[in-house]
């Protein structure tokens, strides 16, 4: 065994005993020790080492403990057989983590600190813990805190039309978590067909068809999916979003809504209407949810704060129509909750205080003036290869850009410049040889310097 060397004790060093048991383990990882070996005696490591006996009973103690030596009676320590311990498979002595040299800077991409007011935040979050941080104590509610369903029964009705008692809401961390319990409650339904849209969000498909479901793709046209292509005679889900398709787009008038819930009642069928950004419409009012039409207790509205806050704040929630919502109560004990109790309420007391919703009029004053300057960028600089399809709403535009190169060599060359621009799989609805098709997610970037980022894109993608 190689000599040991005490490193000099500050702040950032580990404890002596664990300084001892990493230098043995990584002997026996990288055979410096062979399996069966004696080791020395507690006195004699002691003696070597230049540590206390205590500190070599410590560390022995530690690799007994994770199997690295057996103890013999009468005998002493040796070196346990460890099937896959090769020499260089790393001594697990590596440096500790050093926060000071760390930089915490993750993404390529602009961003625009000012399109969120994260002082009222920050405030709101200060009451949690001064006045509520007894809560804090004790679990989060599997369907989420009351306090927060009930500030969003309130305001899905006030702003999406949506009936919803606070029992009804299920508070998860994400679209994607409250799908996963959406797969198990249609289980319980007998129904294991889901159709989503075509092109359409990807990670829904993906959930659906890991849980075992079927799934149809329905094409989508400038009025939504389509519903004559829906099956017929056989219970179904069918996953959508009316009030602004993604990627597309498209809005779902009153008269495909109307069918759509005549769909579901006529084959026993459920709607899942993703409401993601229907808040962020720069023209007109917001559109009605779906749900407020249904008379059958047949769709599940699914909503989300990470476009009208911030992405990484991760509270979603679903409106479950009674029926569905006592198949939940029946399963909800057998899961726990994975959204911060502190944010859920953090953000009920946002919205007690109208925070959020001087924070929703905010954005759609700046993100419809952003919408303005990119769209007009586009024209000036993107003129004859560079064609949006989308400019009413929501985060992003999608644009069909003429290129000879691929639509991830476009999106590398826009991360390059800090932007934003997500290579869209290429369907039927979209599919072109001679065009690419990228998300340009042009909110992220501050309104100052839109203009210039948008001219550099053309110039780099020409």
């Amino acid at each position: 065994m190689k000599p040991f060397v005490v490193t000099k004790k500050n702040s950032s060093d580990a404890p002596l005993y664990i300084q001892l048991y990493r230098h043995i383990r990584s002997e026996i990882l990288t055979g410096g020790l062979s399996a069966g070996e004696k080791l020395p005696s507690l006195r004699s490591l002691a003696a070597e080492t230049g540590v206390s006996v205590t500190t070599a009973e410590q560390a022995y103690s530690q690799l007994l403990t994770e199997g690295y030596l057996v103890s013999r009676p009468q005998s002493g320590y040796y070196v346990a057989e460890i099937p896959g311990a090769i020499a260089g498979s790393g001594s697990g002595n590596e440096a500790a983590f050093d926060f000071d040299s760390y930089t915490f800077e993750t993404t390529p991409y602009l961003y625009d600190l000012s399109a969120f007011d994260f002082q009222k935040w920050k405030k709101c979050t200060s009451r949690v813990f001064n006045e509520y941080a007894n809560l804090l104590l004790f679990e989060s509610d599997v369907q989420g805190e009351a306090p927060l369903r009930f500030e969003i029964s309130k305001y899905v009705y006030q702003s999406r039309g949506v009936s919803a008692r606070p029992d009804q809401i299920v508070i998860g961390a994400g679209t994607q978590q409250l799908t996963a319990h959406l797969c198990r409650i249609l289980r319980r339904m007998g129904i294991d067909h889901v159709c989503t849209e075509d092109p359409g969000y990807l990670p829904i498909q993906q959930i659906f068809r890991d849980n075992g479901f079927g799934i149809g793709l329905i094409p989508v046209t400038g009025e939504g999916i389509r519903v004559d292509k829906l099956p017929v005679n056989i219970s179904s889900a069918v996953y959508v979003s009316p009030a602004n398709q993604f990627p597309t787009g498209s809005v779902m008038p009153v008269a495909n809504r109307y069918r759509l819930l005549e769909w579901a009642r006529e084959n026993d069928s459920i709607i899942l209407e993703d409401d993601y950004d229907s808040e962020l419409r720069y023209f007109g009012k917001p559109i009605p949810a779906l749900q407020g039409l249904d008379r059958d207790g047949r769709v599940v509205y699914l909503g989300s704060f990470s476009s009208t806050l911030f992405p990484a704040i991760r509270i979603s929630y679903m409106v479950l129509p009674p029926a569905m919502a006592e198949h939940f109560a029946a399963i909800k004990s057998d899961y726990t909750q994975t959204c911060s109790k502190t944010e859920q309420l953090t953000l009920a007391l946002f919205m007690e205080d109208g925070y959020y919703y001087t924070n929703i009029r905010r954005l759609r004053s700046l993100y419809a003036q952003k919408l303005h300057v990119a769209t007009a960028a586009l024209a000036r600089y993107g003129a004859g290869f560079i064609e949006p399809m989308d400019t009413k709403s929501g985060l992003n535009i999608i644009l069909r850009v003429a290129s000879h190169r691929t639509a991830e060599e476009l999106a590398a060359a826009a991360a390059r410049l800090g932007i934003h621009a997500a290579p869209m799989r290429e369907t039927s609805s979209v599919r072109d040889t001679k065009k690419r098709h990228l998300i340009f997610y042009y909110s992220q970037i501050p309104l100052d310097q839109l203009d210039a980022s948008v001219e550099a894109l053309a110039e780099a993608w020409r």
